[in-house]
């Protein structure tokens, strides 16, 4: 993160965003006003869940248009082939294999909402191919392929942003603002959390991959496993192998927001406590987690993750404050509240589109936003407000926090780069193992 950002590039960021923007209008409406005239021709790959609701924010954006869908599952790609070309008068061309949709010459960008083990490697393969990059959190499926990233992205000079989402919004950028103007005095420590109610995925049970899916292609980069019925479209986030459990899964954002508000790059210390408690199932990562990330400067983050017990914090589901030693910031997709050191609201701003607070799978006006944001990267180089080498910072602390509980020890990290120090068992979580001729390189 750049230290030295002031309120006046906050202010530019927010006056810029707010453009043409007019109370409750949509996120599709305020996406077709401000775009400028350079047609982006996209590529969505993983068109599941996530990629349907990215897609519908690229087309939010003014002159830009979907020329290729991408999905190794084969209904999913027709589904969005006869939707898009419903909607904008223009079918999509339709994929299963994402090497042929980087070969074409009709995508300027990619956007990458496929399962978590894809987005590094298929976002460096885009980059090498000439493609800019919008890749859904986490960035990275380990440290070591979040740091080829950075070294693919400057090599080939390609625009890439990471999906967190909450960099764009109105008044997340107005409330980082007024903690760098000393709204609630000298900041010290973010509080993330999340919390759901997720059901027990169950024991699975070795069955016939389905027709409509093509299982190697699915696996990819990963070591090969036999299918099982209870991976394939959501629960592979729970399995080493894919997933990265829901500290990054859902905790990236708020830890994201955490540090970009304390203004802090990579810590000095990492702690995590927690385990798998509510049910006895495949699950492999954490349904209850609380990680804590030190910094130099005397700061530090904590992440609550409770994934199968939803109960709320300030009547939210997610979000975060940050505390300072005047006062106290609650900030969420929705908006923002500060308050003083005896509790009375400061100052108060809600987001002017839909936030998508915990739904993820539509849109949301602060998808949009961000969309519009890489858009103008790429048009215009403007500022994007997720680059790739500062979205990786938010991405290393929640595989840092998984390291640690995995080991159950306090990890001593590298305040430089990030790495853990003095601890090779550990260290040796900072990779993984791939599928021979599948491994990534610049």
């Amino acid at each position: 993160m750049k230290q030295n950002q002031t309120r006046r590039s906050f202010v530019k960021r927010t006056a810029l965003a707010t453009t043409g923007l007019t109370v409750g209008a949509s996120a599709l409406s305020y996406g077709r006003i401000v775009g400028a005239n350079d047609r982006i021709n996209f590529a969505v790959i993983g068109m599941n869940s996530r990629g349907g609701g990215v897609a519908r924010s690229v087309l939010g954006v003014k002159n830009t248009g979907i020329t290729a869908v991408c999905d190794v599952d084969s209904r999913v790609v027709d589904k969005h082939v006869a939707g898009i070309g419903e909607k904008t008068g223009s079918k999509p061309m339709g994929y299963k294999d994402y090497r042929d949709v980087l070969d074409s010459s009709d995508v300027d960008a990619v956007v990458i909402a496929t399962p978590d083990h894809w987005h590094a490697p298929m976002a460096i393969a885009a980059a090498k191919a000439g493609k800019h990059v919008y890749v859904e959190k986490p960035c990275c499926h380990n440290p070591a392929e979040g740091e080829l990233l950075i070294e693919v992205q400057k090599k080939y000079d390609r625009v890439v942003q990471m999906g967190n989402q909450q960099r764009s919004g109105v008044a997340s950028i107005q409330a980082v603002a007024d903690i760098r103007d000393g709204l609630i005095g000298d900041v010290y420590y973010g509080k993330a959390w999340y919390a759901n109610n997720r059901k027990s995925i169950g024991r699975g049970k070795k069955v016939e991959v389905p027709e409509w899916l093509d299982w190697e292609l699915w696996q990819g980069p990963a070591p090969r496993s036999d299918f099982k019925d209870n991976y394939v479209h959501y629960h592979w986030h729970w399995f080493w192998n894919w997933g990265t459990g829901e500290i990054n899964n859902n905790g990236t954002h708020e830890i994201d927001v955490c540090r970009w508000a304390l203004g802090v790059d990579y810590p000095i210390r990492v702690t995590s406590a927690g385990g798998r408690y509510h049910f006895d199932d495949d699950w492999e990562f954490y349904d209850t987690q609380i990680a804590t990330f030190d910094f130099e400067g005397g700061k530090s983050i904590t992440w609550e993750g409770r994934s199968c017990n939803g109960h709320q914090f300030f009547d939210r589901g997610r979000g975060a404050t940050i505390h300072g030693t005047e006062g106290t910031i609650m900030m969420d997709r929705g908006g923002f509240i500060a308050y003083d050191m005896d509790g009375n609201v400061i100052k108060e701003m809600k987001e002017e589109v839909d936030s998508g607070t915990m739904d993820l799978v539509g849109a949301g006006g602060l998808t949009t936003l961000h969309m519009l944001n890489f858009c103008n990267g790429i048009r215009k180089g403007e500022e994007l407000t997720a680059p790739i080498d500062d979205g990786y910072k938010s991405n290393l602390l929640p595989h840092l926090g998984n390291i640690a509980q995995k080991y159950g020890r306090v990890l001593n990290i590298d305040p430089s780069n990030g790495h853990i120090k003095g601890d090779k068992e550990a260290a040796s979580m900072w990779g993984r193992d791939y599928e021979p001729g599948w491994e990534p390189t610049a």
